[in-house]
């Protein structure tokens, strides 16, 4: 798919903002929507985080946007150093890319992604929405993440390989069709 450096990074943040995006909503309103609706004795979960103050983070309660903001910037990065480079490379261990159908390889590529992203993703979250109220304890925090990576990981994996990825490689295709014919073109050449 992506050719070169510049596409890699708009194909990881076209990724990163839509996953952002899920996962927030996937958090706040599928996991945990009726709590924040019980605590706050409001209808809607929309309505309980603003009857709250926002959601709580790093101790404080903060504003949706920057929530979402503050993962996409770890999100975005997280991806570009470990989740895209180390994704390739445990599927070209197991695939060879030149031989293998770019559909088999790109699904390898995408597991790996979730297998890596995904428990890297809920650690970080651990510390993020740790409840620092309560004070620190390193138990609290391992048993945080486990039970991140629990809820998280089923759904990175099925939203990643049967919805966000389809709809990102269509996009990035429309985006690049030009450049993407030239490449295919010249490999043709050759």
């Amino acid at each position: 798919m992506p050719k070169n450096q510049f596409q890699r990074k708009i194909f990881a943040f076209l990724t990163v903002l839509i996953t952002v995006h899920a996962y927030v909503f996937y958090s706040l309103y599928v996991i945990n929507g009726n709590a924040l609706m019980n605590a706050t004795g409001k209808g809607s979960v929309i309505q309980a985080i603003n009857t709250q103050g926002g959601v709580y983070m790093f101790g404080n309660m903060l504003p949706i946007w920057a929530v979402i903001l503050i993962e996409f910037i770890c999100a975005f990065g997280l991806e570009c150093i470990m989740g895209s480079p180390c994704s390739f490379k445990l599927a070209s261990k197991v695939f060879n890319p030149q031989k293998t159908n770019a559909v088999i390889f790109e699904t390898t590529i995408i597991c790996a992604t979730v297998g890596l992203m995904c428990p890297a993703m809920s650690f970080l979250a651990a510390w993020f929405y740790y409840p620092y109220y309560q004070g620190f304890s390193i138990f609290t925090l391992l048993a945080n993440w486990l039970k991140l990576v629990c809820f998280n990981f089923p759904f990175a994996f099925f939203t990643q390989l049967f919805f966000i990825q389809p709809f990102v490689r269509t996009v990035f295709k429309f985006l690049f069709r030009r450049s993407l014919a030239k490449s295919d073109e010249a490999a043709g050449k050759a």
